[in-house]
């Protein structure tokens, strides 16, 4: 039975791949699963982890896997939709984790990053606000006028010291220069 419902979960959770973000829409360029943007969220959340001395690093990113999960069963809503829905996250999360060994675990995290008061959590909540940077710094690169009037609201948002300056830094920096900085130094 454990196996047979880690599957179906495992299936759900790759519905992910085939869930696209919406508030692309609004800004009129640029698209991105919601997979994609989990998993980028883990990856910048260690790395606020990594800057923050005392922070769970692991449970950070754990945290960050998981915390658009129920979008599979719910679909992905912008602020603009927010305004006018209401989303069942916390019971589709439920649901896609009954009858499996790791439902009160995924809860647990799932409930601290939403109540946003452990450290951890506010980590998270800015490693999702970075992500949402870099796609505007990258619009914005690219010619989408748009990009810099939301980037005030995103950075507005953040909490934690250690994603203020890495916000700072992102701002300076060319979304392309991770690799044409290397080829301008060395072509070949």
């Amino acid at each position: 039975m454990e196996l047979t419902s880690l599957s179906k979960l495992l299936f759900e959770v790759s519905m992910l791949k085939r869930t696209m973000r919406t508030g692309y829409a609004f800004l009129g360029t640029g698209k991105e699963s919601a997979a994609a943007h989990s998993f980028n969220t883990a990856f910048i959340a260690y790395v606020l982890g990594k800057m923050t001395p005392g922070a769970d690093v692991n449970r950070m990113i754990l945290m960050a896997l998981i915390h658009d999960v129920p979008e599979a069963r719910t679909g992905d809503a912008n602020a603009v939709h927010k305004r006018y829905i209401r989303r069942h996250e916390k019971r589709a999360l439920e649901h896609a984790l009954a009858k499996t060994s790791l439902a009160d675990e995924l809860l647990e995290l799932y409930d601290e990053y939403e109540k946003a008061e452990s450290l951890e959590a506010i980590l998270v909540q800015d490693a999702d606000q970075i992500d949402m940077l870099l796609s505007l710094r990258e619009q914005e690169d690219c010619g989408n006028p748009n990009a810099s009037m939301w980037i005030p609201y995103v950075k507005n948002r953040l909490r934690t010291e250690q994603a203020k300056a890495l916000a700072e830094k992102i701002m300076e920096t060319h979304w392309a220069s991770w690799w044409m900085d290397e080829f301008k130094k060395n072509p070949s």
